[in-house]
C-alpha cells in the first residue's frame, strides 16, 4: 500500500480582486486529505469511510456508486486514474476538509492521488511535476475554472503571494481558527456575480479591488514581524470590502460576528469566493478555545488550524 496526503488551503487576503489582477495571498493549513491506495486484482475501487464525505464507494468497473453526495470526489480521483491508465487498485480517501468549503477539497485529493499512485507504480514524480499534473487535472474537471493556486499550496505547502504570477513566501506559521457555515459555496457563480457588478460599476469596483491588493501587500511583512495586531485589522478590512460587493452572507456575517465579539478575534473575515463555506479568525489574547465556542454557538463547525504548513507528502509504503 501507498500512501500519501496534501494540505487544504485559506485564502487570507485577496479575494475576488485577484481575478482582475489585484495580489492576494494564500497558505497552506494543517487540514489534510490522505490517499491510500493497493492493489486490487479485478477491480477499481475508490471508497472512505470518512465522515466529511459521509462514507461512500466507487466502482469504476461498475460504475456503481454508493453515495451520490459523494460523486464530486470520483471525478477527481477517476481523472487520476485515468491520466496514469489504472488498473487493478483500490483508492481509499481520508479528509479532514469538508467538500465545496472554500478550502482546497478538491485541490488537496487530486494532488495527493497524484503522488500516491505515481509512486505506487515505481514512478518518482518531482513537485514540479505533480502540481503541474494536477493542476491540468483539477481544470478539466473544472470545465477549465480550475486555478492553480490550489493545486500548488496543496503541493508545495507554505505560503503563495498571487497577482499576474505565484510566488512562493518565507513566512512564519501562524494559530488561526475556520468557520464553516456548513453551506456549500459556488465559487463560479461568485465570481460571475462580481465581474457582472464591476462591468456594470468599474468606477466604484475597481478602487474596492485596488485597495484589497494594497492589504495583501501589507499583510506581508506584519506576518514575517508577527504583528498580529495589525493583521487582524488588515482582516477586518478586507472583509468589509468583500461584503460591500456582495459576496458574504448572513451564516458568514454571524460567525465572524461571533468570532470578533465573544470569541475575542484580533480580525475575522471571510475566505474564498465567499456566498457560504468558510471564514478565518485569528486569534487574541484569550487564546483559540473561546473562538471555538463563539463558532459553534453560532451554529458553525470551527477547525484549529495553522498556516503555511507542508505540502504533499508520502506517508509511508506498505
Amino acid at each position: 500500500m501507498t500512501t500519501a496526503s496534501a494540505p487544504g488551503k485559506i485564502i487570507l487576503f485577496g479575494e475576488h480582486a485577484v481575478v482582475s489582477g489585484a495580489t492576494a495571498l494564500g497558505g497552506a493549513i494543517d487540514l489534510r486529505a490522505k490517499i491510500s491506495v493497493r492493489d486490487l486484482p479485478g477491480s477499481v475501487l475508490i471508497k472512505t469511510e470518512d465522515l466529511m464525505l459521509q462514507g461512500f464507494s466507487f466502482d469504476l468497473t461498475t460504475g456503481r456508486l454508493t453515495c451520490a453526495q459523494a460523486a464530486y470526489a470520483t471525478r477527481y480521483i477517476s481523472a487520476v486514474l485515468k491520466e496514469f491508465d489504472v488498473r487493478d487498485m483500490q483508492v481509499c480517501i481520508e479528509s479532514r476538509l469538508p467538500a465545496a468549503a472554500g478550502l482546497g477539497s478538491s485541490a488537496s485529493i487530486v494532488v495527493a492521488t497524484v503522488a500516491a499512485v505515481s509512486r505506487h507504480q515505481g514512478q518518482c514524480l518531482s513537485l514540479r511535476e505533480i502540481a503541474e499534473i494536477s493542476y491540468r487535472l483539477e481544470k478539466k474537471v473544472q470545465q477549465g475554472l480550475g486555478s492553480p493556486v490550489d493545486t500548488a499550496l496543496a503541493t508545495y505547502g507554505g505560503y503563495l503571494q498571487i497577482s499576474q504570477d505565484i510566488r512562493p513566501l518565507e513566512l512564519p506559521p501562524m494559530k488561526m481558527v475556520v468557520g464553516y457555515t456548513k453551506l456549500p459555496h459556488d465559487t463560479k457563480s461568485e465570481v460571475k456575480k462580481v465581474q457582472e457588478l464591476k462591468k456594470r460599476h468599474s468606477d466604484l469596483v475597481d478602487p474596492i479591488f485596488r485597495a484589497i491588493g494594497a492589504l495583501s501587500e501589507k499583510a506581508v511583512p506584519l506576518i514575517k514581524e508577527q504583528n498580529i495586531a495589525e493583521l487582524g485589522q488588515l482582516m477586518n478590512i478586507n472583509h468589509g470590502l468583500l461584503a460591500s460587493i456582495g459576496v458574504s452572507s448572513r451564516e458568514l456575517e454571524e460567525l465572524v460576528y461571533a468570532a470578533r465579539g465573544a470569541g475575542g478575534a484580533l480580525g475575522a473575515k471571510l475566505t474564498g469566493a465567499g456566498g457560504g463555506g468558510c471564514m478565518i479568525a485569528l486569534p487574541g489574547a484569550d487564546g483559540i478555545e473561546p473562538l471555538m465556542v463563539s463558532l459553534r454557538q453560532a451554529r458553525g463547525i470551527p477547525f484549529k488550524v495553522q498556516t503555511g504548513c507542508e505540502g504533499v507528502r508520502l506517508e509511508g509504503d506498505l
